[in-house]
């Protein structure tokens, strides 16, 4: 994946998709960094540095830096830039040669499949074959017909279904001398596309078909067959042919069919700059070719590109309809009314060739002429920028010849149920697609120059080709600014929108014409959604930030998705788009400060209901602000699995709503937000946590909660400790204790000790923790916190098996199993087994201790807590000599410890804002 995109950043999500291709592990991060790892001591033990090869970590990204010319796919698409410069074919012939002989096997054979990873794969083979093709030319060229059919021959073989391919090959093989064998390879492949994928022969195969028969009637001198032949080849305009010579269309009235026939040719100019959309263009060519004069909507958001996609579409398959092309924009969503359906009939007719004084009068009866003239015709129709399918029912074309291709922004989810419409979604342009336009519009040497500010500022426009445009045109008039400066002008949200404008084009004035036309309800929520702070939006954060029941929300978000506004991405759950969000922002001046209070409420709500599912049966470490508002409905959480996904995906969300939070000075909502995500930083506690919490611990100060301040303090000690930061974490956690006295927080008190204590244990104290979890379990004893009792009979057991008690050690074990049954989450009981193990396999009674080893295993099994399952099983190796050191029990019982004593262990293992 590293080699696939050389010296660019690949974000660690990017890389997390590439290697597992269906639901990445829980700690895909873990695993991740430890392929990472290895694969430095790889470079390291082969002196990679010399050679100017180095894997280099940037943020949340890798990025490894070599020279280029060292990877084989570079040199071989550096071959095929060289050959379409040059003239001479005998140097292309042995260019090529040498290019195709890097090859050995398939692109990145032996990988894992996934998308990430099959998507460059598949373009290398792209380019191969395009090679192979290069190089049969180039033996023709030089007259040697005979190696190019046998470097085509093999290809063909390998991909039968590659029409351009054997469409070559038999041309190569009928200058060769072998035309039987030619026509062979026609009727052979035209079998096989019946037989696989039911459709006939391309234009492509049947025009080198047709070229065949003519040539063979030629030498026979058979002029009537000959004339024939041409006619019959007439009948497909030829893919390469500069020229375009088309048939009578068959079912035409006598009048018109008495008169000249007349090809309109309605395209607008070929879009200049496009970029990609290949699975888009795959997915047309299928679906016209699989059907009887198919209707085909490309739907999508204001500014993807659907326009600039059918027209290039259009203009690739123009050879396909020889009885010419009609376009019509409708101005469904534009600043001019929209087009009125007689007009655009009227416009039909003419290029049509009816003449204006036989032009008929009625709606009923332009529309019977228009289907009578279409029968029997191939030709396309593109209706442009559609409003809705009222619109666009009177301009079907009549007869099975036509293909018709709609763009709209609304779903036209009518079309679809009245008319069998085939919807294509178009969606924002992937990562590398967006750089591409701007270095199409600004020249590859300016991105090249700046990729990583190219690659920032593709995200920053959503993937939106109207937004890269935009920005691109604003960068080529002001060439002095620079990718990274402009980059970094539009990080700044508030004024993303106003440098995302030049003249009379831009984000907002799109956006905002696509809001004229929604229904009422969808336009009074979208107004209101200018406060959320993150990408992904539910019915039940939709209705708290409206102010309304869910049921309406849940409406209007279905009027906002069908008009491409957000993207609904499951049962009540929808994308919205940052530009999509910044633009609903505008429109609600100073931000909507009651809207915000009501997110930020219905964040905290929602994430009490998290940390319950997350870990149940504990204690809840903060209540509901003062003054808060309920919201009607949050979102329901199935189980601890679901809630950890959850808040793993609104992870940016909850940081961004912090962040605003502050800024509103809402602090008591802040340090709120900020420990209600325990449940994920104990699961992912090596994940760069530090600023949050220190965020959060500062809005406790400001909110002047000392029982906040202590939680904070705890947890922020926590992590400093797990992140090797010893003297910062003991500053945290020598205070956290105290704060909580202050304040009468006798379960904080009591974390604050567990988490102490935990920390001191780590650094090699043998005095202080035990004395510091004693006091921990008398107060969560006497409060009857139950959770933290059994949390701190677990750590006295680890310490005290650490300073050889392990008798002592086994009875806390115990009594912390007696109270860890459910609903408490397994890891905590996986983690006390495999403690109670251990202790008893020190006082010798060993036959006990296998059987909580094994039990700790099926248990850690059946949950899916693998560390949890491997400590239980080092541990029980251990017991019979097996460690993977071959020392004793003993030995394996203080290796195993560093597993069992962190939060790394589950959730709430080693500790939390309140357990």
């Amino acid at each position: 994946m590293l080699l696939a995109h050389p010296n660019t950043p690949v974000a660690v999500e990017r890389l997390t998709e590439a290697l597992w291709d269906e639901e990445p592990p829980r700690h895909a991060r873990t695993v991740l960094q430890g392929h990472v790892s290895r694969l430095r001591a790889v470079f390291a033990q082969h002196d990679a540095a010399a050679h100017g090869v180095e894997l280099l970590t940037q943020g949340a990204a890798y990025r490894l830096r070599l020279p280029e010319t060292l990877v084989d796919a570079h040199r071989f698409e550096e071959s095929l830039r060289l050959v379409r410069r040059s003239a001479d074919p005998g140097e292309a012939v042995a260019v090529l040669r040498e290019a195709l002989g890097l090859w050995q096997g398939p692109a990145f054979a032996g990988t894992v499949h996934s998308a990430p990873l099959e998507a460059p794969a598949h373009a290398l083979e792209e380019l191969r074959l395009t090679a192979v093709e290069a190089l049969a030319r180039a033996y023709g060229q030089l007259g040697d017909h005979g190696a190019a059919a046998s470097v085509l021959r093999a290809e063909a073989a390998a991909h039968p279904l590659r029409e351009p391919l054997v469409a070559q090959l038999m041309r190569a093989l009928a200058r060769a001398g072998r035309q039987a064998d030619a026509l062979d390879w026609f009727h052979r492949t035209r079998k096989l596309l019946a037989d696989e994928i039911g459709v006939d022969p391309a234009p492509v195969l049947t025009d080198a078909y047709h070229t065949l028969l003519r040539t063979d009637a030629h030498t026979r001198a058979d002029a009537r067959a000959d004339t024939h032949g041409r006619a019959h080849g007439h009948a497909h305009a030829h893919a390469d042919a500069d020229h375009e010579t088309v048939r009578p269309p068959a079912g035409v009235p006598h009048e018109a069919a008495a008169g000249p026939v007349v090809t309109p040719q309605l395209l607008p100019r070929r879009p200049r700059g496009f970029i990609a959309r290949q699975d888009e263009l795959a997915t047309l060519d299928r679906i016209t070719a699989a059907a009887p004069g198919p209707l085909v909507t490309l739907t999508g958001s204001a500014g993807v590109g659907k326009t600039a996609l059918a027209v290039h579409w259009s203009h690739r398959r123009t050879a396909d309809f020889p009885d010419g092309t009609l376009f019509a924009d409708l101005c469904g969503f534009s600043r001019t009314p929209a087009r009125d359906t007689r007009a655009v009939l009227r416009e039909f007719l003419l290029a049509l060739g009816v003449p204006v004084e036989r032009m008929p009068g009625s709606p009923a009866a332009l529309g019977a002429r228009y289907r009578e003239l279409t029968a029997g015709r191939r030709l396309l129709v593109v209706l442009d920028n559609a409003v809705d399918s009222e619109q666009i029912r009177p301009l079907l074309p009549g007869g099975d010849e036509c293909v018709t291709l709609v763009t709209s922004r609304d779903r036209l989810d009518g079309l679809v149920a009245t008319d069998a419409a085939r919807p294509v979604t178009v969606r924002a342009l992937p990562a590398a697609d967006s750089t591409a336009l701007l270095a199409a519009v600004l020249g590859p040497e300016s991105v090249a120059a700046e990729p990583e500010a190219a690659a920032r500022l593709a995200g920053l426009c959503d993937g939106l080709p109207l937004a890269l445009r935009v920005a691109a045109a604003r960068l080529a008039t002001r060439p002095h600014r620079g990718l990274a400066s402009f980059a970094g002008e539009l990080a700044d949200e508030q004024h993303r929108l106003d440098l995302l404008k030049a003249e009379d084009t831009g984000v907002a004035a799109a956006l905002g014409l696509s809001l004229r036309h929604l229904p009422e309800p969808a336009r009074r929520l979208f107004h209101h959604l200018g406060p959320h702070t993150g990408a992904t939006l539910d019915t039940c954060t939709a209705a708290a930030l409206a102010d309304c029941p869910p049921p309406q929300a849940a409406l209007a978000l279905d009027q906002l998705a069908a008009a491409q506004l957000v993207v609904e991405t499951g049962p009540q759950s929808y994308v919205l788009h940052d530009l999509v969000r910044l633009f609903a922002r505008s429109l609600a001046p100073g931000h909507e400060p009651a809207g915000l209070l009501r997110l930020l409420d219905h964040w905290v709500q929602t994430l009490l209901g998290a940390c319950a599912a997350a870990e149940p049966g504990g204690e809840p470490c903060c209540a509901l602000p003062s003054g808060a508002r309920r919201s009607a409905e949050t979102r329901r959480f199935a189980d601890r699995t679901g809630a950890l996904a959850w808040y793993s995906a609104e992870r940016g969300t909850l940081r961004a709503t912090v962040e605003a939070a502050v800024a509103a000075g809402h602090h008591d909502r802040a340090w709120r937000l900020v420990l209600l995500q325990w449940p994920l930083i104990v699961w992912q506690v090596r994940d760069g946590w530090v600023p949050l919490l220190e965020q959060g611990l500062a809005s406790a100060e400001l909110d002047g909660d000392p029982a906040a301040q202590s939680r904070a303090s705890a947890l922020l000690g926590w992590v400093l400790s797990e992140e090797g930061r010893p003297e910062e974490a003991l500053t945290r956690l020598e205070r956290a204790p105290d704060l909580a006295v202050r304040a009468g927080d006798f379960a904080g008190e009591a974390v604050a000790r567990i988490n102490l204590a935990v920390a001191l244990m780590r650094y090699g104290d043998r005095e202080r923790p035990g004395g510091l979890l004693a006091d921990a379990l008398a107060l969560a004893e006497r409060e009857g916190l139950t959770e933290t009792v059994t949390l701190a009979h677990q750590h006295l057991a680890q310490h005290l098996l650490s300073v050889g008690a392990a008798a002592e050690a086994a009875e806390h074990a115990a009594r912390g199993l007696a109270l860890a049954a459910p609903p408490l989450a397994a890891p905590r009981r996986v983690v006390l087994r495999t403690l109670h193990g251990e202790a008893l396999a020190a006082v010798g009674r060993t036959d006990e201790a296998v059987r909580q080893l094994h039990e700790a295993i099926r248990e850690a099994r059946a949950n899916a807590y693998e560390e949890g399952e491997v400590a239980a099983r080092v541990a029980l190796d251990g017991l019979s000599g097996r460690g993977p050191d071959g020392g004793s029990a003993r030995s394996v019982v203080v290796r195993g410890r560093s597993t069992l004593s962190g939060y790394r262990s589950g959730p709430r293992a080693g500790g939390s804002p309140r357990s």
